[in-house]
């Protein structure tokens, strides 16, 4: 079950959420995923719960590792254009047009920005989840 390959649109800052959103649900059915997949003592000679434990983990590090790489893409996108904006402005200092446009660039930067925290959290609430399910069968390496 490993994340859906999408990519991010930077424009829209609802569109970027709402991708965010299907890129996190392993995370969020992490609970589900782990109640069906590893065995408890009564069917656990029906399942290899290390093998199960260890492809989970490698979907939630991959999933991890996607998302937050497309969350700075488009971090560093948008400030590439708030940037171009600020020197724009630097020339035309009246162009409301320009201010308004800049403002609204500058805050879905922070809105973006607030996402790696958002997206911290959630990592982190996984891997505890994994680790109280899976810890007596695998465990992951330290590089991790």
């Amino acid at each position: 079950m490993a994340a859906p390959k999408e990519s991010l649109s930077c424009e829209d800052f609802s569109e970027f959420q709402e991708k965010l959103k299907l890129l996190r649900t392993l995370d969020d059915r992490i609970v589900h995923k782990l109640n069906t997949t590893v065995p408890t003592i009564s069917f656990a000679g029906k399942v290899n719960p290390t093998e199960t434990c260890k492809e989970l983990y490698e979907s939630l590090i991959e999933a991890h590792g996607s998302r937050d790489r497309a969350i700075k893409s488009c971090i560093a996108q948008t400030s590439k254009v708030v940037n171009q904006l600020r020197a724009e402005r630097e020339k035309d200092a009246d162009n409301l047009t320009l201010i308004k446009q800049l403002r609204n660039e500058q805050t879905k930067l922070k809105l973006m920005q607030s996402e790696l925290n958002v997206e911290e959290v959630v990592n982190d609430r996984s891997l505890k989840v994994f680790n109280e399910r899976c810890r007596v069968h695998y465990k992951p390496p330290k590089s991790q």
